[in-house]
């Protein structure tokens, strides 16, 4: 079974849009938790442009006091500030990712190999009792690209999943993706990593992914449950994605 943490940013963005507290990214997390979500993922950028600052305390003080079975995710560089927040909420979870502040979004996993030094001295600075690191991996990072992660002392790689979702109308390169994504996904497993993955999925895609790609422990998804929340309600849209999931 894999488990299902849903991305807040979008909540968080569509609140920034007006000076005012709604919709409110620690009211959606309760309701997503309450519908039978594992987790909460966010991943609070320099410019605030959706997940504050103030939003990490407060979903951290929600977590801690209500939901303490439930596992926080925090996505983001691994600059001076990010090391300061991590050790200020200790997160179950930090999944590092190579962004420059100016991106839109995650567009591609890391070089394990050329930033290994780098990312080997951040994982042992991040690394803490019930804490886990996952590095965000490009699909088609293969064996080499495992092997490279497991050595920087990472827990889980996060497969990016971006391409395949683009691929919502041309089936024969998804299926070009999702073989990538499985050949990473085996050999993160044969080296001795957890796979995570996130970036597009949604409903349409999800079936195809989990049967091609066996042994996912957690997806993280924002967009696309969003996008179905839109029509269903969020507590719908995670029963649905759950249900995917389950199977």
């Amino acid at each position: 079974m894999t488990l299902l943490s849903v991305n807040l940013n979008a909540v968080a963005q569509l609140r920034n849009r007006r000076d005012l507290p709604w919709p409110s990214v620690v009211g959606m997390a309760r309701v997503v938790l309450d519908a039978g979500a594992s987790g909460i993922t966010i991943h609070p950028r320099p410019d605030e442009r959706h997940i504050r600052r103030s939003d990490v305390f407060d979903l951290a003080t929600l977590l801690r006091e209500e939901y303490p079975e439930a596992e926080f995710n925090i996505e983001g560089y691994p600059s001076d500030d990010f090391f300061d927040l991590i050790e200020a909420v200790n997160p179950a979870q930090v999944t590092l990712v190579p962004d420059d502040p100016a991106q839109a979004t995650s567009d591609h996993g890391w070089d394990f190999a050329g930033n290994g030094n780098f990312l080997t001295s951040v994982v042992q600075r991040l690394k803490a009792p019930n804490r886990r690191i996952s590095l965000f991996s490009d699909p088609d990072a293969g064996a080499a690209g495992a092997s490279a992660a497991k050595a920087t002392g990472a827990d889980r790689i996060e497969l990016y999943t971006g391409p395949y979702g683009g691929c919502y109308d041309d089936a024969e390169r998804a299926a070009v993706e999702l073989a990538a994504l499985a050949d990473t996904a085996k050999a993160a497993h044969a080296v001795g990593l957890g796979v995570n993955a996130g970036h597009d999925l949604t409903l349409a895609n999800l079936p195809a992914f989990q049967a091609a790609v066996p042994g996912v422990e957690e997806a993280s998804i924002g967009h696309g449950l969003t996008a179905d929340a839109l029509l269903m309600g969020f507590a719908e849209a995670v029963r649905q994605y759950r249900a995917v999931l389950d199977n």
